[in-house]
Order: structure tokens, then sequence, then C-alpha cells
């Protein structure tokens, strides 16, 4: 196994993150993976809530330094890293001042969500596989946890879908009820068809619920787990259509073989 490579994106990771379905399970995926001696690296935002100093985060000058373009803008990329202590396992964050600086995730102090949660969205979807593609690092499975990351299997497919470093992943979307009220920006497609991926593509997400954001990260996906024991009647229905490789919700307390035997047995 130590040949092989798993990527872990999330929105969420511990300690960095208070602990929750999402960032215990993102952790757990991590560390099941390491200790069988899988090359592992785990990405996630440098939302304000992550205390620097006290976990040591650091920025890599030689990842940092790149613009991404988000809507005809040039965005600046910053690239943080930092170890998760006793695991030596290396924890990847991407940042920018003006997407996530301020002291909050998803809303403001009125519970509404931030008007530029789909650029966030898109930013941290480009900086992850920009990263990696400057690392050189093929990863053969990409576990992905959090609404944030609905995006990545779309823009693997079609943005990055030339890209030989990625031709051979697995994409593996864990499905969450981190859900939001309301809709990302209305503008969110345009700012896709702006990186040249097709309108048609888009149709799940013309309205960009939580629900539709879902879907098409389970559309793109190759697997799928259930890591939320409440996730929608209306989603648990979608993805039994489309007939990928499943792996039903695990409790907590039983989730380490489940995962460890889908994870070697069906996916690597």
């Amino acid at each position: 196994m130590k040949d092989k490579k798993v990527l872990v994106i999330s929105s969420e990771v511990m300690p960095y993150m208070p602990e929750s379905d999402i960032s215990f399970r993102s952790f757990e995926t991590a560390k099941t993976a390491h200790r069988k001696g899988i090359q592992t690296r785990i990405f996630m935002p440098r939302f304000g809530v992550v205390n620097e100093r006290r976990h040591q985060l650091h920025e890599v000058i030689r990842l940092s330094g790149v613009n991404l373009i988000i809507d005809d803008i040039d965005v600046p990329l910053v690239i943080k890293v930092a170890s998760i202590p006793n695991e030596r396992m290396q924890v990847y964050f991407i940042d920018n001042e003006d997407y996530f600086k301020r002291k909050a995730v998803f809303t403001d102090s009125k519970g509404k969500l931030f008007k530029d949660n789909d650029e966030r969205a898109i930013f941290f979807t480009k900086g992850v596989i920009n990263t990696v593609k400057k690392l050189n690092w093929a990863p053969d499975v990409i576990c992905l946890h959090g609404w944030m990351t609905s995006l990545i299997p779309l823009y693997l497919k079609e943005y990055f879908k030339n890209d030989a470093l990625f031709k051979d992943s697995k994409i593996v979307t864990s499905l969450y009820n981190d859900s939001f009220k309301g809709n990302l920006s209305p503008t969110l497609t345009k700012k896709i068809i702006f990186d040249g991926i097709k309108k048609d593509k888009l149709n799940l997400i013309e309205k960009s619920s939580f629900l539709n954001l879902q879907k098409i990260a389970i559309q793109n996906s190759d697997v799928i787990i259930f890591g939320s024991d409440e996730v929608s009647d209306e989603i648990q229905k979608f993805a039994k259509e489309q007939k990928k490789p499943t792996l039903k919700f695990q409790p907590k307390e039983e989730f380490e073989k489940p995962y460890k035997d889908f994870l070697l047995n069906e996916i690597i």
C-alpha cells in the first residue's frame, strides 16, 4: 500500500475545527489510510476561526504566490501547512485574505450566508487542485467531505479532464447533513461557465441550493459514502439512481473497520 496515495479534502478537519461528523470523519479517513502505510495529504480552507498560532500554521512560499482567476478577477492564493500532533500527517490550508480572513465560516452574525460563498467554493476547488498539481502528486483516491467540496468532482471531470495527474483518480464523495438555507449566488453558474465548463453540465445547480450542490457532487463522483444518518430522502433517492458503489452510514463507534474495508477493498 505504500505506493498508493489518498487525498482528503474537507471543509472541516479535527483538531483545527470543532468536532462534528465532517471534521471527525475527515480526520479518521486520513488516519485510517495513513496507518495502513498509504501516502496521505489533507486540504481544508484556512477559515479565520482557525487559530494559526496554537496549531503552528506557516506559509509555504514555494506553493504560494499564484493568482487564481475567479470570474475574470485575479485572486492571490496562499498555502499554509501544519502537522497533526502524534499522527505525522500534513494538512494544507487554502488561504486568501478576502475570502477567509473573517472570523466566521459560512454565515454572518445574523446567520445569513456570505454573498461570496460561491466564489469561496470555486477558489477552494481550484486552489486545492492547482496545489496538488504543483506538488506533482497523483492521488489514487480523492475523498471529499462537506458541501464546500461539491464542485471538485465537476472541475476534475470537466476543467481538469485532460490533466494526466488525475486520470486514474477515484472520486469519493461523503454526504452529510451540513445543510444551509437558501441558495448561493445566482451568478454561480456564470462564474463556472467562465472557466470553460459547458452550461449543459450545470443544469443541476441552476438553483444552487444545498441539495442541488450535493446532487452535482454525486453525479460527477465515482463512489458515495453516507457520512450522516440524516441525509435527506431526496438525496438518498438521487444517489441510489446513480448506481455507484455506496457505503451506508456507519455510527461513529463502528466507523473504522467498515470504512477501512470499503476503502481498501472496493476503491483502491
